[in-house]
């Protein structure tokens, strides 16, 4: 037999090419992650070991992508990868049973290609993933740390800061969650009747703590994380259809269709924030403010004349900012009087700071110092860049430069996100102060309506 001559070697990626594909598998995977897991967790029915799975895809793209290239369908490629290692898992542990005849249901079809699968096939499982962490089987923190770890695809970091707390406890509550769900074997489901109704609370708690994640991002180079917004929305718009009656769950989905209503316009072409009151209104999302109306007119039915619960009063400040049509038109009264009737509700450090801006707006900065002020030794408030960002707008605008100067760089020194850190650092040195950046500095983040 004649030899064959042997196969030219491959060429070697260039490591700057490794270096965009690492980067691509990584944003793709925390875009595609909380899909994936919620998918996972159907198949193998446990929430750790979908998230472990899911990491093994992510090991598998690392490895395939730099020398094969990047799938067309990145998103359907890792879902693909892992759901086959889900079914190897489900094999292994059925085998021993004699229950092999049960994988029928989980196999994908002959000839299925990974990235012709469609990834909204499993559009329901997260809805489903959220009701189960946010199960009563677990304590109210420990289901939001879960949830926006498996969910929002937040780092126990980023959890950390959206929650006010200390990065090791958070990741011990992730933990002790993951086992709990485990060791009580709660089913992978969207509850009927009166459990729904329990879990509601956390469920809209994480909603809108992922699209806060979304809207103004904890840490990194980018102020908005789009992706996280937009599923935000897409599971608060499916919680109204799942719980048509309830008020809160039109509230909260008529509060982030405003919000997201100004995303386009908070952000520069080269990233820079932009603050609300140089905001350009004609580029605001016409369309999200008209669902935003109309989820907020279907709150106020659904409470039947009761009450307005917290999400709807947020919805309410949202809106008033909608309505006004330039800056200097926004009803800044009703604002801060929708925010003391918020205080009333949920009585936290970082409400009335948002409440502290707001009549700081009506009726003059030296009544808003007044309030934040009254935060200053506020524990939750002890690392949180916002309330020296706030604190600096308005001793600037009362004159006091030097000691704005210094809460401004105080702020920038707190916030882990570079484009807050780089605006922080540019009203240090101005130091001149402005309306408008008051307006914005308390963001919304995990607190309420951005005022």
């Amino acid at each position: 037999m004649t030899p064959q001559p042997p196969r030219p070697p491959r060429a070697a990626t260039p490591p700057q090419e490794n270096v965009r594909t690492a980067a691509t598998v990584e944003a793709v995977f925390r875009a595609e992650s909380p899909r994936i897991v919620a998918g996972l967790t159907r198949v193998v029915r446990d929430v750790g070991s979908a998230e472990e799975l899911a990491q093994d895809a992510l090991v598998a793209a690392l490895e395939q992508w730099p020398r094969d290239g990047v799938p067309h369908n990145p998103g359907a490629w890792l879902m693909a990868t892992a759901r086959h290692r889900a079914i190897d898992l489900v094999r292994r542990r059925l085998r021993y049973a004699g229950r092999l005849a049960d994988l029928g249901r989980l196999a994908p079809a002959p000839g299925d290609d990974p990235a012709d699968l469609d990834p909204d096939a499993i559009d329901d499982d997260p809805l489903r993933l959220l009701f189960t962490a946010c199960h009563p089987v677990l304590p109210a923190p420990a289901r939001v740390a879960l949830t926006l770890r498996l969910l929002g695809g937040l780092t126990t970091r980023e959890i950390a800061r959206a929650l006010l707390t200390g990065e090791s406890a958070v990741a011990q509550r992730i933990v002790r969650a993951k086992r709990t769900l485990a060791a009580r074997r709660v089913p992978f489901e969207v509850p009927y009747g009166p459990d729904r109704a329990a879990r509601l609370g956390p469920v809209l708690e994480v909603i809108y703590l992922i699209f806060n994640e979304g809207y103004a991002a904890t840490a990194g180079d980018d102020l908005l994380r789009p992706a996280l917004c937009d599923e935000a929305l897409r599971l608060a718009r499916a919680l109204t259809g799942l719980m048509p009656h309830e008020p809160e769950a039109h509230g909260l989905a008529a509060l982030l269709e405003l919000q997201a209503s100004r995303a386009a316009t908070r952000t520069a072409p080269d990233g820079t924030p932009v603050l609300l009151a140089a905001q350009d209104r004609a580029h605001w999302d016409r369309q999200s403010i008209r669902r935003g109306y109309t989820a907020l007119t279907r709150a106020g039915r659904a409470a039947a004349g009761a009450r307005p619960g917290p999400y709807t009063l947020q919805a309410a400040i949202a809106a008033c900012h909608a309505r006004a049509a330039t800056y200097e038109e926004t009803d800044w009264r009703r604002i801060a009087a929708l925010y003391a009737r918020l205080a009333a509700l949920t009585p936290t450090p970082v409400v009335e700071l948002n409440r502290a801006v707001a009549v700081a707006m009506a009726e003059g900065p030296l009544a808003g110092l007044a309030l934040t002020d009254a935060l200053a030794t506020a524990p939750a408030l002890a690392s949180y860049h916002l309330l020296p960002s706030v604190r600096g707008d308005l001793l600037a605008r009362l004159g006091r430069t030097a000691e704005a100067a210094a809460e401004f760089a105080r702020a920038a020194s707190l916030t882990r996100n570079s484009r807050e850190g780089e605006l922080l650092r540019r009203r240090a040195r101005e130091c001149g102060g402005t309306r408008q950046a008051g307006a914005e500095a308390t963001g919304g983040r995990y607190a309420g309506a951005p005022v």
